[in-house]
């Protein structure tokens, strides 16, 4: 399991395994060694040795990993035109790649890691008030979309899903990510659920999200959960779970195109109140301390449509919205800067 990284740089994670990046390494140092020992065991007649003054198998191999290592000892001299540019042009080179392989290998395996996990410590210890996505599918991808046009820092949107190629995606709108199963406690644990304000499921399986559900709940009780669920049947359930706001989309989307028995702009504005992009927008806010005691009709620089008191709803034309109090929310519809 990969544990939340920052954005908004994208991070790719290789797609090959650590021990074929190790063998690959390891195979490169092998060839161009090989290379080396094989030319000068042809050019050996262009190599003195002042030891003894015969070059043998042995001596070159020892020269060919001396040279491609240190610039020698001596001991062991090219004293002919070719084997000296061979050593000149090809092996000082090699010698350079040698040693770009070994400090890009110390790199990988230890000062990159080594930072990584420095820096996902840091990001975890300063997670607070975030918000937590369980799966990216379309649905959830819309509603990071959405998140970030209404201007939700997206290093505060972490992204669980099991899948490397989403979490690639989140990446790419600079999330902070997870790579796990959002049903095991571990996994929301490591997204410090306790810590969030808004966990967002969409699983793609609604016995999948429902069992998420279940598990951030069992951690986090008091934390506001909304499902995405896909059978009208399964939005009981999904309450009994602990999810506070429940959304079916094939339901919404089938009572958008009923609207269109009545009228042919009805879907589209109901389509503005949901997104940032429309001209106007739908949303919920405490009510302030200078509008305690006025009625919801006289809010100005919106409509005001409901009042949530207690947890329940009064629309504008009860009496308990004709007199405001502490602690209520105001449901109303706003004009977007656009």
């Amino acid at each position: 399991m990969r544990k939340p990284k920052p954005g908004p740089t994208l991070y790719r994670r290789s797609t090959l395994p650590s021990w074929i990046a190790v063998a690959w390494r390891v195979a490169a140092l092998i060839g161009v060694i090989l290379l080396m020992i094989a030319f000068h065991w042809m050019e050996r007649h262009g190599l003195k040795d002042n030891l003894d003054g015969h070059v043998s198998f042995v001596d070159v191999v020892y020269f060919t990993m001396i040279s491609a290592t240190t610039t020698g000892y001596g001991d062991i001299v090219p004293v002919t035109t070719s084997t000296r540019l061979f050593d000149a042009l090809v092996v000082t080179p090699i010698r350079l790649f040698l040693l770009l392989i070994f400090v890009g290998s110390a790199y990988l395996f230890v000062a990159r890691r080594t930072w990584e996990k420095f820096v996902m410590k840091r990001i975890q210890n300063t997670l607070h008030d975030h918000i937590v996505i369980a799966g990216y599918g379309t649905k959830n991808r819309r509603a990071v979309e959405e998140l970030i046009a209404l201007e939700t820092d997206s290093k505060q949107i972490v992204v669980i899903d099991c899948e490397q190629e989403r979490i690639d995606l989140a990446e790419t709108h600079g999330c902070t990510v997870m790579q796990g199963d959002a049903t095991r406690d571990v996994t929301l644990r490591a997204a410090h659920l306790e810590r969030a304000k808004l966990l967002i499921i969409s699983a793609g399986r609604d016995d999948t999200s429902i069992l998420i559900c279940l598990t951030a709940r069992h951690l986090a009780p008091t934390l506001r959960i909304s499902i995405a669920i896909n059978e009208q049947d399964n939005e009981a359930p999904a309450r009994r779970a602990g999810a506070d706001v429940v959304v079916n989309p094939f339901d919404f989307a089938g009572l958008l195109l009923a609207t269109s028995r009545t009228g042919q702009h009805i879907a589209d504005y109901l389509a503005d109140l949901a997104s940032r992009e429309g001209k106007v927008q739908l949303i919920e806010r405490q009510v302030e301390q200078h509008e305690i005691g006025r009625s919801l009709g006289e809010l100005e620089g919106a409509v005001a449509l409901r009042v949530i008191r207690a947890g329940k709803p009064y629309g504008f034309w009860r009496t308990q919205s004709k007199k405001l109090q502490e602690g209520d929310v105001i449901m109303e519809i706003r004009p977007t800067e656009s």
